[in-house]
Protein backbone atom coordinates (compact mmCIF):
# COMPACT_ATOMS: atom_id res chain seq x y z
CA UNK A 1 0.00 0.00 0.00
CA UNK A 2 2.84 2.38 1.15
CA UNK A 3 4.56 1.51 -2.09
CA UNK A 4 1.31 2.32 -4.10
CA UNK A 5 0.68 5.69 -2.04
CA UNK A 6 4.43 6.65 -2.81
CA UNK A 7 3.39 6.03 -7.02
CA UNK A 8 0.66 8.37 -6.95
CA UNK A 9 2.07 10.65 -5.19
CA UNK A 10 4.45 11.53 -8.48
CA UNK A 11 2.19 12.10 -11.13
CA UNK A 12 4.38 12.96 -14.14
CA UNK A 13 3.90 14.89 -17.19
CA UNK A 14 2.53 12.68 -19.50
CA UNK A 15 4.96 13.42 -22.16
CA UNK A 16 7.47 11.00 -20.04
CA UNK A 17 7.73 7.56 -20.46
CA UNK A 18 4.89 5.77 -18.80
CA UNK A 19 6.99 2.60 -18.19
CA UNK A 20 10.23 3.98 -17.42
CA UNK A 21 9.35 6.48 -14.94
CA UNK A 22 7.64 4.50 -12.31
CA UNK A 23 11.09 1.76 -12.97
CA UNK A 24 13.46 4.62 -12.18
CA UNK A 25 11.37 5.85 -9.49
CA UNK A 26 11.60 2.28 -7.90
CA UNK A 27 14.88 1.96 -8.15
CA UNK A 28 15.54 5.12 -6.58
CA UNK A 29 13.46 4.19 -3.63
CA UNK A 30 14.95 0.75 -3.43
CA UNK A 31 18.15 2.04 -3.32
CA UNK A 32 17.54 4.52 -0.67
CA UNK A 33 16.05 1.70 1.57
CA UNK A 34 19.28 -0.89 0.88
CA UNK A 35 21.29 2.39 2.54
CA UNK A 36 19.16 3.08 5.25
CA UNK A 37 19.47 -0.35 6.29
CA UNK A 38 23.20 -0.30 5.73
CA UNK A 39 23.45 2.64 8.12
CA UNK A 40 24.02 1.28 11.22
CA UNK A 41 26.97 -1.07 10.33
CA UNK A 42 28.53 2.08 8.55
CA UNK A 43 28.14 3.72 11.96
CA UNK A 44 28.91 1.10 14.29
CA UNK A 45 32.51 0.63 11.60
CA UNK A 46 32.34 4.33 12.12
CA UNK A 47 32.90 4.33 7.72
CA UNK A 48 31.12 6.51 5.38
CA UNK A 49 29.29 4.55 2.70
CA UNK A 50 31.77 5.90 0.00
CA UNK A 51 34.67 4.77 2.58
CA UNK A 52 33.07 1.71 2.53
CA UNK A 53 33.04 1.26 -1.34
CA UNK A 54 36.53 2.52 -1.47
CA UNK A 55 37.79 -0.68 1.04
CA UNK A 56 35.35 -2.96 -0.50
CA UNK A 57 36.62 -2.31 -3.91
CA UNK A 58 40.50 -2.29 -2.78
CA UNK A 59 39.51 -5.68 -0.98
CA UNK A 60 37.80 -7.09 -3.91
CA UNK A 61 41.06 -6.10 -5.63
CA UNK A 62 43.58 -9.13 -6.43
CA UNK A 63 46.50 -9.42 -3.15
CA UNK A 64 48.07 -7.30 -2.67
CA UNK A 65 44.49 -5.44 -2.36
CA UNK A 66 46.27 -2.74 -4.46
CA UNK A 67 44.86 -0.30 -7.70
CA UNK A 68 45.59 3.05 -9.05
CA UNK A 69 43.35 6.11 -7.77
CA UNK A 70 41.96 6.35 -11.49
CA UNK A 71 40.82 2.44 -11.10
CA UNK A 72 39.25 3.32 -7.90
CA UNK A 73 37.46 6.52 -8.99
CA UNK A 74 35.92 4.18 -12.29
CA UNK A 75 34.77 1.63 -9.85
CA UNK A 76 33.16 3.48 -7.17
CA UNK A 77 32.14 6.60 -9.13
CA UNK A 78 33.46 9.48 -6.96
CA UNK A 79 35.06 12.77 -8.29
CA UNK A 80 39.03 13.01 -7.79
CA UNK A 81 38.87 15.42 -5.62
CA UNK A 82 36.26 13.12 -3.46
CA UNK A 83 38.54 10.69 -3.48
CA UNK A 84 41.49 12.87 -2.64
CA UNK A 85 39.50 13.56 0.45
CA UNK A 86 38.48 10.17 1.40
CA UNK A 87 42.35 8.63 0.31
CA UNK A 88 43.58 11.17 3.02
CA UNK A 89 40.77 10.33 5.64
CA UNK A 90 41.16 6.43 5.09
CA UNK A 91 45.20 7.04 5.36
CA UNK A 92 44.92 8.63 8.28
CA UNK A 93 43.29 5.84 10.05
CA UNK A 94 45.69 3.64 8.63
CA UNK A 95 43.04 1.60 6.62
CA UNK A 96 45.14 2.27 3.48
CA UNK A 97 48.81 3.10 2.34
CA UNK A 98 49.80 4.94 -0.71
CA UNK A 99 53.65 4.36 -1.76
CA UNK A 100 54.59 6.00 -5.01
CA UNK A 101 55.95 3.80 -7.52
CA UNK A 102 59.46 4.19 -8.39
CA UNK A 103 59.29 3.88 -12.37
CA UNK A 104 56.57 6.09 -12.42
CA UNK A 105 56.28 8.75 -9.93
CA UNK A 106 53.08 10.26 -10.72
CA UNK A 107 50.99 7.29 -9.60
CA UNK A 108 50.49 6.53 -5.58
CA UNK A 109 48.38 3.15 -6.22
CA UNK A 110 46.83 2.76 -2.79
CA UNK A 111 46.85 -0.77 -1.18
CA UNK A 112 44.34 -2.14 1.28
CA UNK A 113 46.43 -2.16 5.04
CA UNK A 114 46.02 -5.33 7.27
CA UNK A 115 43.77 -2.91 9.97
CA UNK A 116 42.12 -1.86 6.60
CA UNK A 117 41.05 -5.46 5.28
CA UNK A 118 40.30 -6.60 8.66
CA UNK A 119 38.03 -4.17 8.88
CA UNK A 120 36.33 -4.42 5.48
CA UNK A 121 35.98 -8.29 6.47
CA UNK A 122 34.17 -7.56 9.44
CA UNK A 123 32.09 -5.12 7.92
CA UNK A 124 31.15 -6.50 4.71
CA UNK A 125 30.19 -9.59 6.87
CA UNK A 126 27.99 -7.90 8.75
CA UNK A 127 26.36 -5.67 5.44
CA UNK A 128 25.53 -9.15 3.94
CA UNK A 129 23.78 -10.16 6.74
CA UNK A 130 22.14 -7.36 7.11
CA UNK A 131 21.13 -6.89 4.07
CA UNK A 132 20.07 -10.57 3.64
CA UNK A 133 17.26 -9.92 6.29
CA UNK A 134 16.15 -7.34 4.69
CA UNK A 135 15.99 -8.91 0.67
CA UNK A 136 14.69 -11.88 2.67
CA UNK A 137 11.82 -10.48 4.49
CA UNK A 138 10.67 -8.63 1.46
CA UNK A 139 11.15 -11.65 -1.56
CA UNK A 140 11.58 -15.11 -1.99
CA UNK A 141 14.04 -17.07 -2.85
CA UNK A 142 13.20 -16.95 -6.38
CA UNK A 143 12.11 -13.40 -6.62
CA UNK A 144 15.91 -12.70 -5.44
CA UNK A 145 17.27 -14.93 -7.99
CA UNK A 146 15.00 -12.97 -10.74
CA UNK A 147 15.71 -9.40 -9.61
CA UNK A 148 19.63 -10.52 -9.33
CA UNK A 149 19.59 -11.64 -12.66
CA UNK A 150 17.57 -8.64 -14.22
CA UNK A 151 20.20 -5.71 -12.92
CA UNK A 152 22.63 -7.55 -13.79
CA UNK A 153 21.60 -7.22 -17.06
CA UNK A 154 21.24 -3.06 -16.44
CA UNK A 155 24.66 -2.89 -14.80
CA UNK A 156 25.84 -4.31 -17.99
Amino acid sequence: MRQKNRMQDHQWDSALDPQTVPLFLQLQWAQAQSLLTMRPMLAKFALSAVEFDVLATLRNAPAPHQLTPSAIQAAVVISSGGLTKVMLQLEARGLVTRQQQEHDLRVKPVCLSAAGSSLIEAAMMETVADTGQWLRARLDAAEIAQLTQLLARLAD
